[in-house]
C-alpha cells in the first residue's frame, strides 16, 4: 500500500498521498478503453510523482505504447511527439462510422467485393507521402474548440488536409472482411483516416475496428509495462523501471562540458567550440549522470535549449545513470 497522509483542516479529513520528485520516463502499455489521461493519472499516482505528462494520445480504442515522463523529463517530451510512429490496425471492411472507429455510430454498410488481389494497388496508393484531411473526431482546435467538441454536436467545420508520410505499409493477415495492417508512419497520421480512405479506395469503406502503438521513434512496445504490473510492484522496483530524463533524445549526440562550462551552460549562457553545426545535443557535466539539458550548434557557438534546474540535476544524479553514451566531448 502507498503511505497515506491525512487531511486536518476539516470534520471530513480527506487522506492525501505524499508526493516526491520523480525524474524519469516510463513506457507504458495503455490498456484499451482508457484515455491517455486516465493512463497518465493513475500511473503517476502509482509513482507520488509531483509532475507528469505523456508523449502524444492514444485514443481510448486502442492500446500499446505510451510514453510518460515524470519531472525533468517533460521538458523533452517534444522529441517523442515528433518521433515516427508504427501501429497494428485492424480494418472493418464495408462499414463506415461517424468517427471512423468503433467507437462511432454505423453510418453505412456495403457489400465487400473485393480481396487480396487489390492490395499492391492499396500499397503504392497509400506508401510515401499522402494527404490527410483530419478526422472531426480528433483534438485539433478550431476556433479554440477541440473538433470533437463540434462532431458530438452534430456541427462539421472547415477542415484543411495536410501531408504526412507513409514510411512502411504492410498487410499481416487478411479474412473477406478484415485486414490487419502495419503501418509505419510520420507524427500526425491518422490511421482511423487511413482506414477510412482505404476502404473507400476499395469502394466498400472501412473503419478502424483496432489499434495498438507498435513504437514511437526509437522506443518500443516489447519495453513498456502495464498498470497491472506496475500496482504489484514494491516502489522500489517499480522506480527501478524509470528510465533517465534523456531517455527520450537517447538517438541525439551526446556532448560533455568541464564543470566551469557546466555551470555556465546551466545559466543559459553560450560557449565556443570548434566543431561544425548541430540540431540537438545531449549536454552533460563532468560526471556520466549529470545531464543538463538540450542544446544545439550553430555558427560555432554551444546554445542552450531547454536546461535542468539546479535542484533536478541534484535530484536526478541521485538515479541511475544514462544508458547512452554516445560521447563527442569538446
Amino acid at each position: 500500500m502507498l503511505p497515506v497522509q491525512k487531511k486536518t483542516d476539516g470534520p471530513d479529513a480527506i487522506p492525501r498521498i505524499p508526493k516526491q520528485p520523480i525524474h524519469g520516463v516510463l513506457l507504458l502499455d495503455k490498456p484499451v478503453g482508457m484515455s491517455s489521461n486516465d493512463a497518465l493519472q493513475k500511473a503517476k499516482r502509482l509513482f507520488r510523482a509531483y509532475k507528469a505528462g505523456h508523449t502524444g494520445t492514444l485514443d481510448p480504442l486502442a492500446t500499446g505504447l505510451l510514453p510518460l515522463c515524470f519531472g525533468a523529463a517533460t521538458k523533452f517530451s517534444q522529441a517523442s511527439l515528433d518521433a515516427d510512429k508504427s501501429y497494428r490496425a485492424t480494418l472493418q471492411l464495408g462499414v463506415t462510422t461517424t468517427s471512423g472507429d468503433a467507437e462511432g455510430e454505423m453510418v453505412e454498410r456495403r457489400p465487400v467485393t473485393v480481396g487480396l488481389e487489390r492490395w499492391p494497388m492499396i500499397h503504392s496508393k497509400f506508401l510515401g507521402q499522402i494527404s490527410q484531411l483530419p478526422p472531426m473526431y480528433s483534438a485539433l482546435k478550431y476556433q479554440g474548440k477541440a473538433l470533437y467538441s463540434y462532431a458530438r454536436a452534430g456541427v462539421e467545420v472547415p477542415r484543411k488536409e495536410r501531408s504526412v508520410v507513409i514510411h512502411q505499409l504492410n498487410l499481416m493477415s487478411a479474412t473477406e472482411d478484415t485486414w490487419v495492417i502495419d503501418v509505419s508512419c510520420s507524427k500526425g497520421t491518422y490511421i482511423r483516416t487511413l482506414a477510412q480512405d482505404i476502404g473507400e479506395a476499395l469502394g466498400c469503406g472501412a473503419h478502424l475496428k483496432s489499434l495498438r502503438r507498435l513504437s514511437c521513434g526509437h522506443l518500443k512496445v516489447e519495453q513498456a509495462q502495464t498498470l497491472n504490473t506496475l500496482a504489484a510492484l514494491t516502489e522500489t522496483d517499480r522506480k527501478a523501471l524509470l528510465h533517465p530524463p534523456d531517455y527520450l533524445l537517447a538517438e541525439w549526440p551526446l556532448w560533455r562540458l568541464d564543470s566551469p562550462d557546466a555551470a555556465r551552460f546551466s545559466s543559459g549562457l553560450k560557449r565556443r567550440v570548434d566543431a561544425p553545426d548541430a540540431p540537438h545535443l545531449r549536454v552533460f557535466g563532468p560526471e556520466g549522470n549529470h545531464f543538463l539539458g538540450s542544446a544545439h550548434i550553430s555558427a560555432f557557438e554551444l546554445i542552450p535549449d531547454r536546461l535542468l534546474s539546479p535542484l533536478e540535476i541534484q535530484e536526478t544524479c541521485l538515479s541511475a545513470p544514462s544508458s547512452f553514451v554516445v560521447d563527442r566531448s569538446s
